[in-house]
């Protein structure tokens, strides 16, 4: 192979990839910043023509002014609050579990706990709804063949635990798997030096393992964190079951919204690249805090 074939392999092996991220992320991602730059104005006076003008900062400044958008978000750190640890809880709690030396039916588990992450958002939030809906609640029959009050689980409070129930569902199991792949990755020599020194299973998980397992739960938490920022199928596939989630119940509900119900898809495009950098700042933070945690336990 020529030098110059040595050189090209790489670039010609990367290429397919930079070409779908440039025309499918990249540009898209252009696109709606564009848009969001400009507006429709009527020009001409009596029967004006409507032409799209530049407009700067305005649709970003009507975004940031809007108060539905800044209750969405309100909403959507509510639901975070409950979804984000439950999430990373069960992940951490379940690949703990089946890394243990005396627990049984490990391949069966992990398939069961994994096995939700397969299931399409909507599809879940279907699924879930239909035990929620009083109606056909299975819930609601068992609790009044036993003389019990139905659940209501489109209360204002309840209805973010039922919706951070089905992304809990979805995401543990992804989660899951990540952390258990770290952990039978560690050497097992170190847990067996650990047991001859007399230390518990327990012990072993709180003082070896789960800092071992920083770098995993790094990462898990970040995509947890977008996940709860991109919240959009559950609300707005439950929305028609129940008056108290709203048509702008979470930001990307409130974009969708914007554009294709109020057709200001300029508004929509402002809010939505505030909502990406929001997302992208978050993430930098939480990064941010892990790396500090690491650098002091480190020290």
């Amino acid at each position: 192979m020529s030098s110059f074939k040595r050189k090209a392999a790489p670039y010609l092996m990367t290429a397919p990839a930079v070409v779908l991220f440039v025309f499918f992320i990249l540009v898209p991602i252009g696109y709606a910043i564009w848009l969001s730059l400009h507006a429709m104005r009527v020009r001409g006076a009596g029967f004006g023509i409507r032409t799209e003008v530049f407009v700067g900062l305005e649709n970003y400044v009507d975004a940031l002014m809007d108060s539905a958008f800044f209750e969405s978000l309100q909403r959507m750190l509510l639901y975070g609050v409950i979804m984000v640890p439950a999430t990373m809880g069960l992940a951490l709690l379940f690949a703990l579990l089946l890394d243990a030396p005396r627990v049984g039916g490990k391949r069966a588990s992990r398939i069961t706990i994994f096995l939700p992450y397969a299931v399409p958002g909507v599809i879940a939030s279907l699924l879930w709804g239909f035990i929620y809906l009083p109606a056909v609640s299975p819930v609601t029959s068992a609790l009044k063949t036993f003389g019990l009050p139905a659940a209501d689980f489109f209360g204002d409070v309840s209805i973010y635990f039922s919706i951070a129930n089905i992304a809990v569902w979805g995401s543990v199991g992804f989660n899951m798997v990540v952390l258990y792949t770290t952990l039978r990755a560690i050497p097992k020599e170190l847990y067996d030096a650990a047991r001859l020194d007399g230390c518990a299973e327990w012990q072993i998980a709180l003082k070896i393992k789960i800092p071992l397992l920083r770098p995993a739960l790094v990462m898990t938490s970040v995509f947890t964190l977008i996940g709860m920022l991109q919240v959009y199928s559950e609300p707005a596939t439950l929305r028609p079951m129940t008056n108290t989630i709203t048509q702008d119940w979470v930001p990307l509900m409130r974009v969708y919204q914007q554009a294709f119900v109020e057709n200001d898809i300029y508004l929509g495009a402002a809010t939505s690249v505030l909502l990406a950098g929001a997302t992208v700042l978050l993430s930098l933070g939480a990064l941010g805090v892990f790396r500090v945690r690491n650098a002091r336990s480190a020290g």
